[in-house]
């Protein structure tokens, strides 16, 4: 776009000294005419180069914004059922009844049962293949089940808009989803109409303000693609802010300490913390000593719960949630 500017420039500056000099030979214009065309030249070269250079900022950001769009209005690959109706979450109790879930001959969930009370925070524990992920994905809705019925508040999951379920549920995952636009741009994701303040706001309690504030241009700092500017611990952090700023009626966290250093760490558990206040929250971490303070904790093992309590309670047991925690020393799970 650049070199196309300036080809474009010098070709019509030609093209005009060119034509002026032909009328110059033939006595039609005199010396302070092409001056004066000269001086208007550099006028409109000016001009054409500031155009350029506006189009060309538009296009990039253009690309930029479709890049985003297309990572975060993800088309849903489940349709609304006829007559959906809106969720409407007043104290955000989760159930599933009989649950049956397979992918292909892979049977995840068969008559699953689980009530979730509102307000209740719980961790959900297992090795991998246990159905800890696929739980978290048809809460989301992302597949629709074989069997059974999964229930917010007694409305049917498969029977509502897909929009008004997502709204009603903040994720942070363990890479969260940063597209190229301002740190201010990533938070206010959460909430599109929010204020400077909400989201200095949502920061703070995120403890994500004061890093931002030692960035260059602060809340207006580009993060770059995929939010590669930042380190891990303060994407999580813009993600957890996000998740405040959005404040969703039930908070899944699928990993969201997994990938950090232990100072990264208590970091963002005092920003988790500060952002399960008030809500129903299932999350998923191999660390158990993130899970430690949670309400409830949950065993998995082929998509069947072998173990519910508290932390203590299941240490006290002597089951297999004692083992793991007996055997991760550090409080990671291998």
């Amino acid at each position: 776009m650049l070199f196309m500017n300036r080809l474009i420039a010098v070709v019509l500056v030609g093209a005009v000294l060119g034509y002026m000099y032909v009328l110059f030979k033939k006595e039609a214009v005199g010396a302070g005419d092409i001056i004066l065309v000269l001086a208007v030249l550099g006028n409109i070269t000016h001009i054409i180069t500031h155009l350029g250079n506006m189009m060309n900022g538009f296009i990039r950001m253009y690309g930029e914004i479709e890049e985003g769009l297309e990572e975060v209005l993800v088309p849903h690959e489940i349709d609304d059922k006829k007559n959906a109706r809106k969720l409407k979450v007043t104290d955000a109790k989760v159930e599933w009844n009989a649950v049956d879930f397979g992918f292909d001959d892979n049977q995840v969930f068969d008559k699953f049962n689980l009530d979730i009370p509102s307000g209740q925070r719980v961790g959900l524990v297992g090795s991998s293949g246990a159905g800890k992920t696929t739980f978290v994905s048809l809460l989301l809705r992302q597949h629709d089940i074989d069997g059974g019925e999964i229930l917010i508040d007694g409305q049917n999951i498969a029977k509502v808009t897909q929009d008004s379920l997502r709204e009603n549920i903040a994720v942070v995952p363990q890479e969260p989803l940063l597209f190229h636009r301002s740190i201010r741009e990533n938070i206010a994701y959460g909430k599109l109409d929010a204020t400077q303040e909400e989201i200095e706001l949502a920061a703070q309690r995120a403890q994500a303000h004061d890093f931002i504030m030692e960035l260059p241009e602060g809340y207006d700092t580009l993060v770059g693609e995929r939010g590669v500017k930042l380190s891990g611990g303060q994407k999580q952090r813009v993600a957890i802010a996000r998740a405040m700023l959005k404040d969703a009626p039930i908070l899944v966290l699928d990993e969201a300490t997994s990938a950090l250093d232990s100072e990264s760490e208590v970091k963002i558990q005092k920003a988790l913390h500060e952002l399960m206040v008030g809500k129903t929250v299932v999350a998923i971490a191999h660390r158990l000593s993130t899970l430690r303070e949670m309400d409830r904790i949950i065993v998995l093992e082929q998509g069947v719960v072998i173990e519910d309590g508290t932390h203590d309670e299941l240490v006290a047991s002597g089951g297999v949630y004692a083992r793991l925690w007996a055997h991760q020393a550090g409080g990671f799970l291998t």
